[in-house]
């Protein structure tokens, strides 16, 4: 069935590769999301495609948005953002630095106005943000906010987009499932979407990194069933298709453990891929353990999210293993 997508800038490189890989002699399927970029690279950016689309559709002058002081997201929001001409705000959980790295070194060096913020506040983040936006507003100055992740019914466009490009690479009615690290949840939402209206059995495993197994699953459905009503999508969610893999992220979202970096090491140097460590690492961690090893990898694809800029915040963690 045919999708109509909303309006978008292009401002990913896609489509991306699917690519067959040996890891461990085993071979498995690896969709390489790593590559829609260089400083725009990872899944962010095909959200950003409909959300900077939308933000200048309404012709807001600034953009808030937030994440971790090592937010993919925020960085990437940040320089697509520069490139159409708003100004940006970053809400950021964590404390500055003047030996900035990875991500946060990039929001620095583009620019950004950045509000810190503790744990605590931050969980009122989207308070804060719409707070300060009213502010503006009462200048006359429109701002366009933007959850985190990009994960709202806009957002997760990018990722029904990316299951129609999928679709085309390989016939995934014979694919049994498609793994990805999941924080916000607008990627898996976007694909259970995307596999529901081009009515496709492949299961969408979602392995949770920051939220609980039971508030990720929420914020997922609640975004593909609010993306479903608000374009009037002629599908119904099949909500047995979606199975969030706990238990991978027990050192907190911000942290990684001996085991992980192993891994990450070892199928670095075997593969030439780096992984990341708030996201991909856990991700492929269980990927490894639950389908790899199971030598189930040309049934279940790994969607490598990107993220690579995490890693050289934690070069001194990298090096140690």
């Amino acid at each position: 069935m045919k999708i109509k997508y909303p309006s978008r800038f292009e401002l990913a490189n896609i489509p991306t590769p699917l690519q067959t890989i040996n890891y461990d002699n085993k071979n498995f399927l690896i969709k390489r999301d790593d590559l829609t970029g260089s400083l725009l690279s990872g899944n962010k950016v095909r959200k950003l495609e409909f959300l900077i689309k939308d933000a200048k559709r309404k012709r807001a002058e600034y953009i808030f948005t937030c994440g971790g002081e090592q937010s993919n997201h925020a960085r990437a929001t940040l320089i697509a953002a520069k490139k159409y001409g708003f100004k940006v705000k970053l809400f950021l959980w964590g404390k500055d630095s003047l030996d900035a790295k990875g991500n946060l070194f990039l929001d620095n060096f583009f620019g950004a106005d950045i509000s810190f913020l503790n744990k605590e506040n931050y969980s009122d983040v989207n308070n804060i943000m719409q707070e300060e936006a009213e502010i503006l507003k009462k200048k006359e100055k429109k701002v366009y906010v933007i959850p985190e992740g990009g994960s709202n019914t806009i957002g997760i466009w990018g990722y029904i987009k990316f299951i129609d490009e999928l679709n085309k690479q390989i016939n995934l009615k014979q694919i049994k499932g498609i793994y990805s690290a999941s924080g916000s949840g607008g990627t898996a939402a976007g694909m259970l979407v995307g596999a529901s209206h081009l009515k496709l059995p492949v299961k969408i495993y979602a392995v949770n990194v920051l939220y609980s197994k039971e508030k990720l699953r929420k914020k997922i459905i609640n975004s593909a069933e609010g993306c479903i009503y608000e374009f009037d999508l002629s599908c119904k969610l099949d909500e047995t298709k979606l199975e969030i893999v706990d238990g991978y992220s027990k050192e907190g979202y911000k942290n990684i453990n001996k085991y992980k970096l192993r891994l990450i090491k070892k199928f670095g140097q075997s593969t030439g891929i780096l992984l990341d460590p708030a996201y991909t690492g856990k991700g492929f961690a269980a990927y490894y353990e639950n389908i790899l090893l199971k030598r189930e990898g040309m049934k279940v694809i790994f969607v490598h999210t990107g993220g690579m800029f995490g890693a050289f915040a934690k070069s001194r963690e990298y090096l140690s293993v």
